[in-house]
């Protein structure tokens, strides 16, 4: 975008240096045809113009808070990582509320879901919840959110990643990755650390998913994703 409206620009100067050679160039027999092409060209100048003028209003247009996803998600990824729960729940889907799901495979049926109201407490709630169930050992995840947050949420400094994707899955490993079936309306950014211990050869990745579906004109939380090495 940014370069077509480069190249818009760049026209305009070359036509007005056109003109200008052709004035000097040109003798007096033919200056009605060259009248003509001062119109013509005028008249694309002011075609290229108003182009311009359209795509500098499109790029601002995506540039904004409410229409970029990406953007978003590097905001809602900053509340969590300072856990501002009043304000991320501004974030939070109005009627479908945000899904925490430990593992990559979302279990649409089983993950805990919280409306904005219940988010915007999360830090006061000293509530035991199921949050599902632990890889490996099958055992069930029980935890207060703050204890959840610590393990399943912000156990890496996501807002830091070696790795952004932008609607692009990037952690892979044995669970089932069912995202898109998950949320078929969504679109999500991925969070992603390649490993930490050179011995493990990438076996310890960790990823964040932030899932966000459109509702009235905006991006909200629907979905908060951990992803980890499972067996």
């Amino acid at each position: 975008m940014k370069n077509k409206i480069i190249i818009v620009v760049s026209f305009i100067i070359l036509a007005a240096f056109f003109l200008t050679a052709c004035t000097s160039s040109q003798n007096t027999d033919s200056t009605e045809k060259l009248k003509a092409e001062i119109e013509t060209l005028n008249a694309r100048l002011k075609d290229l113009e108003a182009e311009n003028q359209e795509l500098k209003t499109q790029l601002s247009q995506q540039t904004d808070d409410s229409s970029n996803v990406l953007i978003t998600a590097l905001k809602t990824m900053e509340l969590l990582k300072n856990k501002e729960m009043a304000k991320l729940a501004k974030m939070v889907h109005p009627q479908k509320g945000v899904r925490f799901s430990p593992y990559f495979f979302v279990d649409v049926q089983n993950d805990r879901i919280f409306n904005a109201q219940q988010v915007a407490g999360l830090n006061e709630d000293t509530t035991v919840y199921d949050w599902g169930i632990y890889d490996g050992i099958g055992e069930p995840i029980e935890l207060t959110f703050n204890d959840y947050y610590e393990r399943f949420v912000y156990d890496q400094d996501f807002l830091n990643p070696h790795l952004i994707g932008n609607n692009t899955p990037i952690g892979s490993g044995n669970t089932v990755d069912n995202v898109a079936e998950a949320y078929p309306d969504g679109t999500f950014v991925e969070f992603h650390f390649t490993g930490f211990e050179p011995g493990y050869d990438g076996m310890d990745w960790r990823s964040l998913r932030l899932v966000f579906e459109q509702y009235e004109g905006k991006w909200y939380l629907v979905g908060i994703i951990h992803g980890e090495w499972t067996i």
